[in-house]
C-alpha cells in the first residue's frame, strides 16, 4: 500500500512539473522590454465637453484647455518606475461652466510590472493599474464632471 502512495505522489508531481509551461507565445501584449521609456500625459478627459479656457472651443480632453496640467512617468528595465503629475481641480461654477485650480505635484516611485495587457504599480494610490492599447497606457477613473473620465499616457 505504501509503495501505491510513493507512487501515486510521483506521478501527481510528474503530471504537475510537466503541466506547468512557460508561455512564450506573443498573444498581441506588450512585452516588458517595449514598455521601458518614458510616457508623458497627453490626455485628461473628462465625460462632457467643456471650455475652461473661455476660447469659444470645447474639448473633452482638458490638456486642450488647460496649460497647468501635466505628467509622465517613467518605466526604468529594473522594474522601477517614476511618476509625475500636476494637482489639479475641475470646479463647476455656473452654467455648465467649470473652473480648473492647479496646485503643486504629486510625484511617486516605486516598482511596476506587466502582463502586456496591463500595467500595475507599487507604491502609488494615484496609479494602481492602467490598461494598454495601442501606444498608449490608460489609467480609467470613470468619473462624471466634475470628476476625471481617463488619464492617457503615450510612449515619447
Amino acid at each position: 500500500m505504501k509503495t501505491i502512495k510513493v507512487l501515486f505522489a510521483y506521478f501527481s508531481m510528474f503530471l504537475l512539473i510537466i503541466s506547468c509551461s512557460d508561455d512564450d507565445g506573443n498573444d498581441g501584449g506588450f512585452s516588458s522590454a517595449t514598455l521601458v521609456g518614458t510616457w508623458d500625459l497627453v490626455a485628461v478627459s473628462v465625460s462632457a465637453a467643456v471650455d475652461i479656457d473661455g476660447d469659444g472651443s470645447t474639448s473633452t480632453n482638458l490638456l486642450d484647455e488647460e496649460d497647468c496640467i501635466s505628467g509622465s512617468i517613467v518605466l526604468r528595465d529594473d522594474a522601477t518606475y517614476q511618476f509625475e503629475l500636476s494637482n489639479f481641480s475641475l470646479t463647476p461654477i455656473t452654467n455648465n461652466q467649470y473652473v480648473v485650480q492647479c496646485s503643486g505635484v504629486s510625484q511617486a516611485t516605486g516598482a511596476w510590472g506587466s502582463d502586456g495587457i496591463q500595467v500595475v504599480f507599487q507604491g502609488s494610490n494615484l496609479l494602481g493599474t492602467l490598461q494598454l492599447s495601442n501606444n498608449t497606457m490608460i489609467k480609467v477613473v470613470g468619473n462624471q464632471l466634475p470628476g476625471v473620465a481617463t488619464y492617457v499616457y503615450e510612449r515619447r
